[in-house]
């Protein structure tokens, strides 16, 4: 047996526990719709930094409320900008680490084919019992579609209609399972790749609703946390924004 064997197995064991000396963990709030991409961009981030990133998902509100009331969160994907601003106003970020990751896409869906047409239509005609969206009061999707209601002026007709999630993922969820024949979603939980992957949508126009420009923040518990650093830093580097894009989100 060669003398070089344990020396090289040694060094990779040295390498290894250096690696890990400087790895910590990062304690996310991630809004729902960024379910997906961020799964994705999880596993990149602990391959590239040896950070490990743990994720909580659901809506931008409630994390508000957790966050006031203690929530050991260090850094929180937002799906809106007001949130982490309102955060960053009242002292619980760390100055100067907000910046927007992404911005969304509103979608109407089905999972039904051919259901959704291309311009919405299905909306205006009415013929459905079930339309479901996110609570606009938590939400920034769901304030999204009610904007859109309004724009349409559906808002009456479809009152007694709605279907409302605690956030998107349950209005997704109402979709999925078919308690409800359509409803208001992320773009981002139907599409990849540059195309829908189940189901019929009609991407909504941006100028039916206010920009969902979704801002990141490092909060107070991360502000020593060089894993928190790190998880900003790379949410603006090449590798998450090919991810982000994939999911039908601009930059």
């Amino acid at each position: 047996m060669s003398v070089a064997t344990p020396r090289l197995a040694l060094l990779g064991l040295l390498t290894a526990l250096a690696f890990n000396a400087h790895a910590d963990e990062v304690q996310v709030a991630v809004a729902a719709n960024f379910t997906a991409p961020i799964q994705a961009i999880a596993k990149d981030f602990e391959a590239d930094t040896g950070h490990k990133l743990v994720a909580a998902y659901g809506a931008t509100g409630q994390f508000y409320t957790q966050i006031k009331n203690g929530a050991p969160f260090e850094v929180f994907l937002a799906a809106d900008d007001t949130t982490p601003a309102k955060l960053e106003s009242e002292g619980d970020t760390v100055k100067g680490s907000r910046f927007t990751y992404a911005v969304g896409t509103l979608a109407l869906w089905s999972a039904k084919d051919g259901y959704v047409d291309a311009k919405g239509e299905v909306l205006k005609a009415n013929q459905y019992q079930h339309l479901s969206i996110a609570n606009p009061k938590a939400a920034p999707y769901g304030l999204a579609a009610t904007q859109v209601l309004d724009k349409l002026k559906l808002t009456e007709a479809t009152k007694a209609k709605i279907v409302e999630g605690q956030n998107i993922t349950q209005a997704y969820q109402f979709v999925s399972t078919g308690n409800a024949e359509l409803g208001f979603v992320a773009l981002s939980q139907i599409f990849k790749d540059g195309k829908v992957t189940s189901g019929s949508a009609w991407i909504v126009p941006a100028n039916l609703h206010d920009p969902i420009k979704q801002d990141a923040v490092i909060l107070n518990k991360g502000k020593d946390s060089a894993a928190a650093k790190a998880l900003a830093q790379y949410l603006k580097g090449p590798k998450a924004a090919a991810i982000i894009k994939s999911y039908g989100y601009e930059l």
